[in-house]
């Protein structure tokens, strides 16, 4: 029982009624009195703690010691050996003639009533390109725009949100990233869509940041949204010098470097203030993005700033810090 252990009747409240019975000669109708319970009660407790003493006092299980009417093990080991031969639940009821019921209290007891349970779990793929340049994931998050603190702070859903779930907003914008793989220097920048142009526009920007930095770009990885399988997205690879690489269907996970950015600026920077324009929210963003790769302990690098993965020089930080 979920109970205080001070709570009365518990073993502490339950040693005291039948000490008052016991060691003080306490009738068990004045003990019932004083502890608010039925004699009833008291005499139960008092002959646990004669037979098994303090122990005694203690919750017992619920459970029967008999279940006469449960399923018989060669029946439940018969039901699982279908399981993992990927019988569903009623194929299997009528294989045996039991109750689907009774199946599906079998397979959830064994755990296997999702048949994702028979499958092993995919182990957890961690990778990081040795140098920086290598690879850099590009991805892009869509943002409300917003002319006054929205509901997050106020609790007022009926501001930019209603509206523009009534097609009388602001409309939205665009944050177009981009996370190198070995270092985890980023770059951002705010678009006005998420259109080819723009798509072709940001890799641009992106990569003359990264050799503001002396990092050579030699591959970049996107999901598969229609701007990055674009002709125009494909010609501007070309001309960086670039080889792409796309994400497998339903894996996010592959461009989790990606992912996990965007949850970091948002958390840090979109939503950490509150900005009463889109303007002041899209000024802040260089801001951020410098605190993030030159001043920010990232916790995939042992603490230390993504910059450091560079091993810039003294006079390399200083030309390079601004």
């Amino acid at each position: 029982m979920d109970t205080h252990k001070n709570a009365r009747l518990t073993p502490k409240g339950r040693e005291a009624m039948v000490c008052a019975a016991v060691d003080s000669g306490l009738s068990k109708a004045a003990a019932a009195r004083q502890f608010n319970t039925t004699p009833k009660t008291v005499g139960k407790w008092v002959e646990r703690f004669r037979a098994e003493g303090v122990d005694g006092l203690r919750d017992r299980s619920s459970k029967p010691l008999s279940s006469p009417g449960q399923t018989a093990p060669a029946i439940c080991a018969a039901v699982e050996a279908l399981r993992r031969q990927r019988y569903t639940g009623q194929q299997i009821a009528a294989e045996f003639g039991i109750s689907p019921a009774t199946v599906s209290r079998i397979l959830r007891r064994l755990g296997l009533n999702r048949l994702s349970a028979l499958e092993p779990a995919e182990p957890v793929r961690r990778y990081e390109r040795e140098h920086p340049g290598e690879l850099i994931h590009i991805d892009v998050k869509k943002l409300g725009k917003i002319d006054g603190i929205g509901h997050r702070i106020t609790g007022d859903r009926r501001g930019q949100s209603w509206r523009r779930g009534r097609g009388e907003g602001l409309g939205w914008e665009f944050v177009h990233v981009c996370i190198d793989d070995a270092s985890r220097i980023a770059f951002a920048k705010v678009m006005p869509d998420e259109k080819k142009q723009s798509a072709e526009a940001f890799l641009k920007a992106a990569v003359a940041y990264y050799e503001s930095l002396n990092i050579k770009v030699a591959r970049v990885m996107t999901d598969n949204g229609g701007s990055y399988k674009s002709f125009a997205f494909r010609d501007a690879c070309h001309e960086l010098g670039l080889r792409h690489i796309r994400t497998r269907a339903y894996r996010p996970q592959t461009n989790g470097k990606a992912e996990r950015f965007i949850q970091t600026a948002l958390r840090e920077w979109a939503y950490a203030k509150a900005y009463t324009h889109s303007d002041g929210r899209t000024a802040e963003l260089p801001i951020w993005l410098h605190r993030y790769n030159w001043h920010r302990p990232h916790g995939s690098l042992k603490a230390q700033t993504p910059i450091s993965r560079l091993g810039l020089t003294e006079d390399n930080v200083l030309r390079l810090h601004i």
